[in-house]
């Protein structure tokens, strides 16, 4: 089975039936679906009333299995928090943040992922460069989200491996494992989306990095595309797994981890797994 862990629904309408066969034709089985973007983002991707993207989200997602809806929230605005129990209130699989212009540590913010974490429910965060016309990509830098490991029992992911500040986003998963062992209550877990992000020109290395680091990684790293519902990229999406399977079976990751890293691991991130992992912690001087 092969899930997608980052669709986005564009704007226009939306045809479930070509969606869901362009995902069979892609070789996919379903997978995180996001909704339309808030207020923020209106200008380079559309918006819509916050009623009427969570509507959307659900009545695509519901009528289908194995799609499982993410709202996208701003945790800057005013009713952020409202807006989270709204969301969890009609089913939300999990939330999507991108930091465009605030710190992910900001006081509002955590405010709301405190309250996300107190319901279960997991955050996809982008992470790495940001191409929204703005000089906002510092605020997604994987160190930012170091502050995270003060979100108890939070479960999240940084999205695109981070590029191009992959090295960093490694060194940053390495330090919540070692965390660890300092704080034995932590109750913060840290996931790795390999969505796109990194060209093709450097996705070997970036793999080859992530996988081969030495880290406790293969439960903790997820697939997805970056792709929208209205108009799927089967041909794209077919490439980038055919292109990351062969990097795979390169550095000789078995296909239990491989099957980990295009279904198992994201059924886990959701929380609908009943897999139970128990992290080898980095120890003093690794």
């Amino acid at each position: 089975m092969i899930l997608d862990g980052h669709i986005h629904i564009g704007n226009g309408e939306i045809d479930r039936s070509a969606f869901v066969s362009r995902l069979k034709e892609a070789g996919v089985d379903g997978g995180v679906v996001i909704s339309l973007p808030p207020a923020a983002f209106r200008a380079i991707a559309g918006s819509a009333p916050v009623s009427r993207r969570l509507d959307e989200l659900m009545s695509l997602t519901r009528a289908t299995p194995n799609l499982y809806p993410f709202f996208w929230i701003d945790p800057m605005e005013d009713d952020a928090l409202e807006q989270v129990e709204k969301a969890v209130k009609q089913g939300v699989a999990g939330f999507k943040v991108i930091c465009h212009n605030y710190d992910v540590s900001a006081v509002r913010a955590m405010k709301v992922f405190l309250a996300i974490a107190a319901h279960e429910k997991p955050i996809l965060f982008h992470s790495g460069i940001l191409w929204d016309g703005a000089a906002s990509s510092r605020f997604n830098r994987p160190v930012q989200f170091e502050s995270l490991l003060e979100v108890d029992g939070l479960r999240f992911c940084l999205a695109h491996i981070s590029w191009p500040w992959v090295d960093e986003l490694i060194a940053v998963y390495g330090k919540f494992l070692n965390a660890y062992t300092r704080r034995p209550d932590l109750s913060v877990e840290m996931f790795i989306d390999l969505t796109p992000g990194t060209p093709p020109l450097y996705r070997r290395d970036a793999l080859v990095k992530v996988f081969t680091v030495g880290y406790d990684v293969e439960t903790n790293v997820i697939f997805g595309s970056d792709c929208e519902v209205n108009d799927y990229n089967t041909n794209w999406v077919r490439e980038w797994i055919t292109r990351d399977t062969e990097i795979y079976k390169e550095i000789g990751l078995k296909e239990s981890t491989r099957n980990k890293v295009f279904s198992e691991n994201l059924l886990r991130f959701l929380g609908v797994s009943s897999a139970v992992v128990q992290h080898k912690p980095l120890r003093p001087g690794q």
